[in-house]
């Protein structure tokens, strides 16, 4: 894992080699093993590295062989073997770092090597043979990437507040982006920041930058044509569970490991996969679990005890019953680049400091609900009956029946409803919004368009596809990156690896999807039974609204208004926020105001050519 920063100048003006170091040191925080730049006149790259690969223990960056393709790297490569065997005509590279693997595929394939990566990854490579700039981010934004062009001069890196140090890029605010924070809580534009001058490289993206311009595209979407049918039952579980191994596997990689573990199936099957993997002479793997005792009727410190006693794996609980709202979020460590949602945050920081004094990678369970998402049959079986394969409706159907005693849950509703146009009702237009910001952006039409039906485009799992395909995942990802926390510690996510992604969108639905019945089946005898059947079970209450009704949350109705926040929200016109609110949707939308007002203040106090200077990190 790397903090990585680029300067490009077209116009063949030499970059400051002063400017670029101070960049790179300001990384430090993210990368505290090794800090290097490479310049080359007009172009230069700078590196913090994390070493969090037993292949890492080796790297170096930036890097070059032949001192003509340079790269920058912020990478996990999977899928290694397959990757070198592809490579290995030319050179033996098993023992080559991962940004070395990213090279050599370069220098092989150019631009279609991105047909042949897997895993997470942020890079960029200057090319001198063609005076040309070439960057990518991975398949579902799990590493960010974010640019800024000025002129004729490209600022590159994974790190927003470390672009924003060089001189050309200006502090003005996207207003754009504040308005979707405080509508939606998330930018809604996938390659845009909170700064007018910095730009975000979606997910799946490569960017190529040299005297033709620049240019941006799309290199791969999530197939919909996916077909893939056993004749027995067994062959589907067995090909998930080597799927599964191969996932976390190539997600482990190092000696010492944290696992983000609940009571559900999703990180207790991935906790159980590491297990089964590692030697555990030599492999130290621990969970760390957030628990309510007291707050509210939370059973997970139950659940994921019994899953760490069956794996025989040591588990850490945090308490979270005697935190508050919006706790810590004062303190200037916590001044995240972007706006978000900092009322928990304080639960959310200690959890990942418990994780850094243990590990540098972090397994988490993301991804299992989007990827399993299937509550209807509905979809399943009208693709069935129309391509003429009744009986395999009827073989899905007794499977079903018979592994849970009842018939699949239709999901007709949902449909007829669709179908007659009826459609949830949309929530009141946030009335806190300053009209003339609105009408600027027309951002009543903008709710509307939000809260719209969405179209459905896979032909078996429509729901499933959506929700993997939501820009919200990039986002969920980049506040877990090293530069946003500002902890040396690498997320890691089993259920987003796209082998194990295509997979699940190929297989039948029924019974597989239904209720996670594949991951059920392939736990069998591995995790225990009351947590291998046990029914997915959010919190039993939402503690954000119960500390609202706590005594002492007046304030949150008397905060003081950062001055620029005036522009966007009408002092007098804000809602309540303490005490009793029966909508949990109304407070999250009300809260959000907070939560911006926070990240402007942390704007307007933050002395950033003191920042620069003394090299500290948000």
């Amino acid at each position: 894992m790397s903090g990585i920063v680029g300067i490009v100048n077209l116009d063949g003006k030499p970059i400051d080699k002063q400017l670029l170091q101070q960049m790179t040191a300001f990384m430090s925080y993210r990368g505290p093993d090794a800090q290097n730049i490479w310049f080359d006149g007009n172009v230069g790259f700078g590196n913090t590295l994390l070493r969090t690969t037993t292949e890492s223990a080796r790297e170096q960056q930036p890097f070059s062989w032949d001192d003509r393709v340079w790269i920058v790297a912020d990478a996990r490569v999977d899928g290694r073997a397959e990757l070198i065997q592809k490579l290995n005509g030319t050179i033996a590279l098993e023992t080559a770092t991962d940004t070395e693997l990213i090279l050599h595929a370069y220098c092989l394939w150019g631009e279609d090597c991105l047909e042949h990566l897997l895993g997470d990854f942020a890079f960029a490579i200057w090319d001198s043979r063609e005076q040309r700039l070439f960057c990518a981010r991975d398949h579902f934004g799990v590493k960010p990437f974010y640019y800024a062009r000025v002129g004729n001069c490209l600022i590159f890196g994974n790190t927003i507040n470390c672009i924003r140090i060089h001189p050309y890029v200006s502090d003005k605010l996207n207003d754009l982006a504040i308005a979707d924070f405080l509508l939606f809580g998330d930018n809604q534009e996938p390659d845009t920041t909170a700064f007018a001058d910095i730009q975000r490289l979606p997910p799946a993206h490569y960017l190529t930058w040299s005297n033709l311009g620049l240019n941006i595209k799309r290199y791969w979407t999530l197939p919909l044509d996916g077909y893939i049918r056993y004749k027995r039952r067994e062959e589907y579980v067995e090909h998930f569970r080597e799927l599964m191994a191969t996932a976390v596997g190539d997600r482990l990689r190092t000696n010492r490991v944290a696992v983000s573990m609940s009571g559900g199936m999703d990180s207790t099957t991935i906790a159980a996969t590491a297990c089964q993997l590692c030697d555990r002479d030599t492999f130290d793997l621990k969970a760390f679990t957030v628990v309510y005792d007291k707050l509210i009727p939370d059973r997970e410190r139950y659940y994921a005890g019994l899953v760490a006693e069956a794996l025989n794996i040591p588990i850490y609980y945090l308490v979270a019953d005697e935190y508050t709202l919006f706790e810590q979020a004062e303190q200037p460590q916590w001044g995240h680049p972007e706006p978000t949602n900092v009322s928990m945050l304080a639960i959310f920081a200690d959890r990942l400091k418990q994780v850094a004094a243990h590990s540098r990678v972090l397994l988490d369970g993301n991804g299992g609900d989007p990827v399993f998402y299937a509550w209807g049959v509905y979809f399943y079986f009208a693709y069935l009956l129309k391509n003429g394969q009744l009986g395999r409706l009827i073989v899905d159907t007794i499977e079903y029946v018979v592994s849970h005693q009842r018939l699949p849950p239709p999901g007709v509703r949902s449909r007829v409803k669709r179908w007659l146009g009826i459609r949830p009702p949309v929530p009141a237009y946030p009335s806190a919004i300053d009209s003339d910001f609105s009408a600027k952006w027309d951002l009543p039409a903008r709710w509307e368009q939000f809260y719209c039906e969405k179209p459905l485009i896979h032909p078996v799992r429509p729901e499933a596809y959506q929700q993997l395909t939501s820009s919200s995942w990039s986002f969920l990802f980049e506040r877990y990156d090293p530069g946003v926390t500002g902890l040396p510690v690498e997320v890691r996510y089993p259920f987003f690896d796209l082998r194990l992604v295509n997979y699940l969108l190929a297989i039948p639905p029924v019974p597989w999807c239904l209720h996670k019945e594949l991951m059920r089946v392939a736990m069998g005898g591995i995790l225990p039974e009351s947590v291998r059947l046990r029914p997915k079970s959010p919190l039993a209450g939402d503690p954000i609204s119960l500390l609202l009704k706590q005594a002492g949350s007046q304030w949150m109705d008397r905060f003081d208004l950062a001055p620029v926040l005036t522009k966007y929200v009408k002092r007098n016109a804000l809602p309540l926020v303490s005490g009793i609110k029966q909508d949990i949707n109304e407070v999250w939308i009300d809260l959000r105001v907070l939560n911006l007002n926070y990240w402007l203040q942390h704007l307007q106090t933050f002395n950033y050519t003191s920042a620069k200077e003394e090299n500290y990190a948000f």
